[in-house]
Parts: C-alpha cells; sequence; structure tokens
C-alpha cells in the first residue's frame, strides 16, 4: 500500500479527524464526483439521466453504456451489500444506481421496439 503525506489547511484537518481510519473510502468517493467529464466508454449517472430526458433517438438510447468507473463503483457497491456491509448512504447510492439501470433498461426496450416497427 503507498503511503501518501498532505498538507491542509489545520480547519480541513480538524474536521478529517474523526474520519481518518476512513481516508481512503473519503478520497475514493471524492474521486467518484470528480469524474463526471464526458468519456468515449459511456456515460456517467448524471449524463445517462440527461441524456434520457432529451427526448433521445432510438439509437442514441441503445448506444447508453455506463462508464468503466460507475461499473466499478456499482460492482463495489453490490459486493459490499452482498456481506450486509454497506452504510445507509451507500445503500441510498446503489438504490439510485439500480433505479437508473432500470429506467435504462426500459428506454432500451423501447427504443428496440420503435426501431423494429420502422424495420
Amino acid at each position: 500500500m503507498a503511503q501518501i503525506t498532505l498538507q491542509l489547511p489545520d480547519d480541513l484537518a480538524e474536521r478529517l479527524a474523526p474520519f481518518r481510519d476512513r481516508l481512503p473510502e473519503l478520497l475514493e468517493r471524492g474521486l467518484q464526483g470528480l469524474r463526471t467529464e464526458p468519456t468515449q466508454a459511456g456515460f456517467s449517472a448524471e449524463e445517462i439521466i440527461g441524456l434520457l430526458a432529451s427526448q433521445p433517438t432510438p439509437e442514441q438510447i441503445l448506444a447508453i453504456q455506463p462508464t468503466p468507473d460507475l461499473q466499478s463503483r456499482v460492482s463495489i457497491l453490490l459486493a459490499q451489500s452482498k456481506a450486509d456491509n454497506l452504510t445507509a448512504k451507500e445503500e441510498a447510492e446503489l438504490e439510485r444506481y439500480l433505479t437508473i439501470e432500470h429506467l435504462v433498461r426500459l428506454a432500451k426496450a423501447h427504443a428496440y421496439g420503435k426501431l423494429q416497427k420502422t424495420a
């Protein structure tokens, strides 16, 4: 495991002190929040919601894929859920991702049906 030394403002260090044993988790969560840039590999959760709300074409709906980071985060949450090791916040996060996945599946089924009718 790598060791990193940080210089932080005193007030931030004081706020982080109670979470000292969870700093890797806090950093990972912070990185997840920063990873909202569009990528060639897929869409973030926010981008998926935005796309579905924009009345996309059937082809655009069928092309929706999550980013590798989003896939990884969901996998981590699912594994923690199976081990009964989720915090309430993580449980809410997982539910949000599963709801988005369900909506995308419904949208894809509808889009596929539309394309079949026009073919």
